[in-house]
């Protein structure tokens, strides 16, 4: 797919300002969309939409079709009736700048049973209405998710491969119990997915009217402890007892000297070939119900995967293994047509991931943190870039900018980072007194189709306002802006180097 030459902004929901403790799908979003439309960005990138787990990692969520509940606006609920004007005013003592999730979990979720009880006995044709098409809608994997999240409930937040073993292993009368002993928790995780998803295609329906285009991230692995696993087991390399018995990850690299092992189990590439990999190509249907474009995070594990024995504590030793990419996109574009996908094509790749890259023809990415080591030849450097290309100033694994340059220009005794600096400054011709627009230029002006940059950089933030810190655990995904921190000079300066580079919609 062939996209046209435009900006856009990198910034996830969770990142909105607002007085209740996370951001969320309601006016705060909406004033967003209005500033990405005014100062001619095409783009809102967003990470992925679901419900987060252990870490609040939204790359490690209990499923791979639902919503994050967080996101849920109480205003909207309250003007969908559900709940009242006193129901939002005991708002609990919550940071502006950064989510405390475990106190944000507890206080959303009080909200929301409240709203479902309202629910259950408001006369109201429309709000009924709108559910039960719901129910339609999300038919491929909501009797799955709701059931597993209430017994995840009933077991106290406990891995699925821990509960009993009948339920564990999804024996049919150990299922059609719990579903009637389960029936009104059950019921009530629809309901929440229904708020969830009622809102955000609101929300995606004001994008589309404004010019905006929505990408969604999908990382390529899901999580073990996850409604998907749970539901289709065969699907994936599992011990007899359900627990995994290899696990995905990557070999050391720049961000760690003992890789990445993030522990998602790996598929079952074989079970999933003989039912012409019905699971990948409903996953990015019902993904393309939510985004206009997606994002597929780790793309060369398309082509080969790193696998991990379960049991070791690093990725240090692992194996690369074939993957059948060709067949599956093959299948995907059979059965959807040519999908919007973007390939992310970083970190160790070989020349079968360019070329898996170019038969579906999917565009790659650059970053320009990644740029400046010094070869003239890097494919990160902007003079090496191809038009169907989307370029970033960096990602949600990155530093910010800023704290780039500050990491840089501190470094004595590193000489590598120094001479990263030195080559960034003469590249971009810039003293770095405003290093986050000089990238921003930089990849504006480039002949990448489209260009994106973090909210962070475009704000010109620190690294205190870093979203995530690859193989760190802690202190991760956090960070918000804060209120009135989209100013009419910011909208202006933005769009003023959009249209200087031919990126404003229609140009």
């Amino acid at each position: 797919m062939k996209f046209p030459r435009a900006g856009g902004v990198l910034l996830h929901p969770t990142s909105l300002p607002g007085r209740f403790g996370v951001g969320d799908l309601g006016v705060e979003a909406y004033r967003f969309v209005d500033f990405l439309a005014a100062a001619g960005q095409t783009f809102w990138q967003i990470m992925p939409l679901g419900p987060t787990g252990y870490g609040d990692s939204p790359y490690s969520a209990f499923s791979a079709f639902a919503g994050n509940i967080l996101l849920v606006s109480p205003e909207r609920l309250a003007e969908d009736g559900l709940l009242d004007a006193g129901d939002l005013r005991d708002v609990p003592e919550l940071p502006a700048a950064r989510v405390e999730y475990g106190k944000v979990i507890d206080y959303k979720r009080e909200l929301l049973e409240k709203a479902f009880e309202n629910f259950k006995t408001k006369d109201d044709r429309e709000l009924r209405s709108d559910y039960e098409g719901f129910l339609g809608f999300a038919a491929f994997w909501l009797e799955d998710y709701a059931l597993f999240s209430a017994l995840k409930d009933e077991h106290g937040g406990e891995s699925w491969h821990n509960w009993p073993r009948p339920l564990a292993r999804r024996e049919p009368a150990a299922l059609q119990a719990a579903s009637l002993r389960l029936r009104e928790r059950v019921e009530a995780h629809k309901f929440f997915q229904f708020a969830f998803f009622k809102q955000w295609l609101q929300l995606k329906k004001y994008c589309y009217e404004r010019g905006v285009r929505v990408v969604g991230d999908m990382p390529i692995f899901v999580a073990h402890n996850s409604a998907d696993v749970w539901a289709r087991p065969g699907l994936f390399k599992l011990n007899e007892d359900g627990s995994p018995s290899v696990v995905a990850g990557v070999p050391p690299d720049a961000f760690s000297e003992t890789g990445q092992l993030w522990g998602n189990p790996i598929y079952d590439w074989d079970a999933m070939c003989a039912d012409g990999f019905k699971w990948w190509v409903e996953r990015v249907r019902e993904t393309l119900k939510l985004v206009d474009v997606v994002r597929v995070d780790h793309f060369r594990g398309f082509a080969a995967f790193w696998e991990v024995p379960a049991e070791h504590e690093t990725a240090e030793r692992g194996r690369w293994v074939t993957a059948p990419g060709e067949e599956l996109f093959k299948a995907m574009r059979e059965a959807l047509g040519e999908p919007p996908i973007i390939a992310e094509d970083l970190g160790t790749i070989t020349p079968d991931v360019h070329a898996l890259r170019d038969e579906f023809g999917f565009p790659g990415m650059r970053v320009l943190q990644f740029a400046f080591g010094g070869d003239p030849r890097d494919t990160h450097l902007p003079h090496n870039y191809t038009s169907h290309t989307f370029v970033y100033t960096g990602t949600h694994d990155n530093d910010t900018t800023v704290g780039w340059h500050e990491e840089r220009a501190g470094a004595k005794d590193d000489e590598q980072l120094r001479r990263e600096l030195k080559n960034c400054l003469k590249y971009l011709a810039t003293g770095g007194e405003e290093i986050h627009w000089d990238f921003i230029r930089a990849a504006w002006a480039s002949v990448a189709s489209v260009a994106v940059a973090p909210l962070q950089d475009v704000l010109g933030l620190d690294a205190s306002a870093r979203m995530n810190t690859p193989a760190s655990a802690e202190g991760n995904w956090a960070w918000r802006f804060e209120k009135g921190a989209l100013t009419d000079q910011l909208r202006e300066r933005l769009r003023d180097l959009t249209k200087t580079y031919g990126r404003l919609p229609g140009q």
